[in-house]
């Protein structure tokens, strides 16, 4: 056999090697024109795909456009009009390394036409598997257009391994959203296989990001924090609007689309505490560091980076995310109920083709409400005296006037609990300078400060008139729309606060164990493990060094008492180690043990439903909620409390269609 000769690969296949990192599928060639478009300065993107891009991808621009001299220059490898000081450390554009176009011009048939506002003419130049043509004089407006067709044909191998046109036609719409929210001041019309996709003017970022991804703006929570040189913005979705997959997070680096593990890693940990495990939030995040902090030079794809200190980014952003969802029920974030739907489908389909968390609540609305319509529902309120009342359909209504009277049933230690909570909510509202203003028709509650300072509601949630099967407390808000509240999740919500607020202090009791247990680990694993000796022994897991590689348990979280310890801190060291700038706190391992034992504990220690409530206990369960932080969901991430507003209630009647 003869010896393997070294020797010099042709530009060819260079070409092609090169190709097949830059434009894996046509959504990455998608990505890269039109991301030079935007360098470009582009104010509107005319995007049209067909055989989800393997067939043709047709990009139009009113960009800066190119001269005749430039375009050769385009499709030539490694250049570029991004780098003019070859500073590869300050990147202010999406694009830099001058790959893009030379890689689709070596894999498929690619045309580009481009006018500069100087220019009389355009220019168009094609590549044909790596072969270049022109340029040539041509027709067209101020801009650029690139047409890419039959992707891949040069290098039949990559594009039998392509998926169906729909599947790449759904990566390539992906890229679509990405590209649109990172650029809300640039109008977008995206077909695909001859249908409208997106069609978005220019718009506000609120405006942008409701409408990708398909959120009513109001329901957005706002996110807007800076520390020292970093300063994270956007927007973001409350718990009751998840998804089963990631696809609805988008997330921005300097105005870059990303996909970064510490920024994804930083959301869950700010989500865990309010969404159900499996779910995913929906958002949009923008991260603005300093050039100089980040590197962005490390994939083709330009999809990955690298912060210069990743435990500093992470700790911020989950600060800023926990804070924006740490909101109060008297804050806004119920879910708007449409009882329209009760005819109808129940569940809502999200844009992702799945229902939807607000879809199962909107469904629970329906079920509630269509039991008002049936005998066998049962309405008690908060009235003078107690009558029946048939309003011929068989409903019975049950009002009563004794809120000191003991109900069968009824827990008095969960009672004394409520009235207790409530006496000090009033207390709390009687030092802010709130008042109880009954004086207009409305019976709303409202703030009085000094003079100058606006007025807010003391009440959002209202006053409560009843329970409907003694399970949802009825209420009045002070602005007229109907408050539905689930009296058991409500009330586990706020169980659940009380048990974190330990946690998140250190504070879980220890019980000792009567022979200590000896853990063997890798020793780098041990090593995570005693680093975070003194935060573990805060939860109730005192550790110590046991030998190379072992650590002995002397004791555990008395929550989590003859589960397996061994397993626990294994999983625990993992993540650790996998990720050393995380707090043992924050691993899902710990975490997400200690959140399953206070839901459960939450969960059998909170009112159940089918109880009947006085008014004082379901009017201190609506302050709890409105003084609570997350206290819009319960801790298996469904919806608290449902609010029907005046629209929805007509459209119910048919005053309004």
């Amino acid at each position: 056999m003869a010896h393997p000769v070294i020797r010099r690969l042709s530009s060819h296949v260079v070409d092609l090697i090169a190709a097949g990192e830059v434009v894996e599928r046509p959504a990455a060639a998608l990505k890269e024109i039109v991301e030079n478009a935007l360098d470009a300065g582009a104010s509107r993107l005319e995007v049209v795909l067909h055989g989800g891009g393997c067939d043709l991808i047709d990009v139009t621009d009113n960009g800066r456009g190119m001269t005749a001299e430039e375009l050769p220059l385009a499709v030539e490898r490694h250049c570029t009009s991004k780098l003019p000081d070859d500073n590869l450390v300050e990147i202010r554009t999406l694009g830099f390394r001058g790959e893009a176009l030379p890689s689709i011009g070596a894999s498929a048939r690619l045309s580009i036409t481009s006018r500069t506002r100087e220019a009389e003419t355009a220019w168009t130049l094609s590549v044909e598997g790596g072969v270049v043509s022109g340029p040539t004089p041509a027709a067209g407006p101020v801009g650029t257009r690139v047409v890419v067709r039959d992707l891949f044909f040069a290098t039949p191998a990559r594009r039998k391994f392509l998926k169906s046109p729909r599947v790449e036609g759904s990566h390539a719409e992906a890229v679509m959203r990405r590209v649109a929210l990172s650029a809300p001041d640039c109008a977008i019309s995206f077909r695909m296989e001859g249908r409208e996709v997106l069609n978005l003017p220019v718009q506000t970022v609120q405006e942008r990001v409701a409408a990708v991804l398909g959120v009513a703006a109001e329901n957005l929570l706002k996110v807007d924090e800076q520390r020292g040189a970093m300063r994270l913005t956007g927007y973001a979705c409350g718990p009751g609007q998840t998804r089963s997959t990631g696809a609805g997070q988008f997330l921005l680096v300097n105005h870059r689309p990303v996909t970064d593990p510490v920024l994804k890693t930083a959301v869950r940990v700010a989500y865990r505490p309010v969404i159900e495990r499996g779910r995913f939030p929906v958002l949009l995040l923008h991260l603005q560091v300093p050039l100089e902090r980040v590197d962005v030079n490390v994939h083709p794809a330009k999809t990955e980076l690298r912060f210069a200190d990743e435990a500093e980014v992470r700790a911020f952003v989950i600060g800023a995310v926990g804070r924006a969802l740490a909101r109060t029920a008297g804050d806004g974030g119920g879910i708007q109920a449409d009882l329209g739907m009760i005819g109808r489908k129940a569940a809502a389909i999200d844009n992702y083709g799945e229902p939807s968390q607000e879809g199962d609540a909107v469904g629970r609305m329906g079920q509630v409400a269509s039991a008002l319509g049936r005998g066998s529902t049962s309405f008690h309120g908060v009235g003078a005296s107690a009558r029946a009342v048939d309003f011929g359909f068989g409903t019975s209504v049950r009002q009563f006037s004794a809120p000191a009277e003991r109900y069968a049933g009824a827990s008095g230690q969960e009672a004394a609990g409520l009235a207790e909570a409530q006496r000090g909510f009033k207390a709390a509202f009687a030092e802010e300078g709130y008042v109880h203003s009954r004086g207009n028709d409305e019976g709303a509650f409202t703030a009085s400060h000094a003079a100058g300072e606006p007025v807010k509601p003391l009440q959002p949630l209202g006053v409560p008139i009843g329970q409907i099967h003694a399970t949802y407390i009825l209420s009045i808000a002070p602005d007229g729309d109907l408050i539905l509240t689930d009296q058991h999740a409500a009330h586990e919500r706020l169980t659940h606060e009380r048990l974190r607020a330990r946690f998140s202090e250190g504070a879980v009791r220890a019980q000792a164990l009567l022979m200590p247990e000896v853990v063997d680990l890798t020793h780098e694993a041990a090593e995570a493990l005693l680093q975070c000796k003194d935060e573990l022994a805060g939860f109730g897991l005192e550790i110590e060094s046991f030998g190379a590689g072992s650590v002995l348990v002397r004791s555990v979280p008395a929550p989590l008492s003859g589960g397996d310890v061994a397993g626990l801190l294994r999983d625990v060291a993992d993540e650790l180690v996998q990720m050393p700038d995380l707090t043992a706190k924050q691993t899902d391992s710990l975490d997400g043990r200690f959140e399953a034992i206070m839901a459960r504990m939450a969960c059998h220690g909170s009112i159940r439903a089918g109880r009947l409530l006085k008014q004082e206990e379901m009017d201190a369960l609506l302050r709890g909620m409105e003084e609570n932080p997350r206290a819009n969901t319960c801790p298996h991430g469904r919806p608290t409390w449902l609010r029907l507003d005046k629209d929805a209630l007509e459209k119910l009647f048919g005053r309004v269609k």
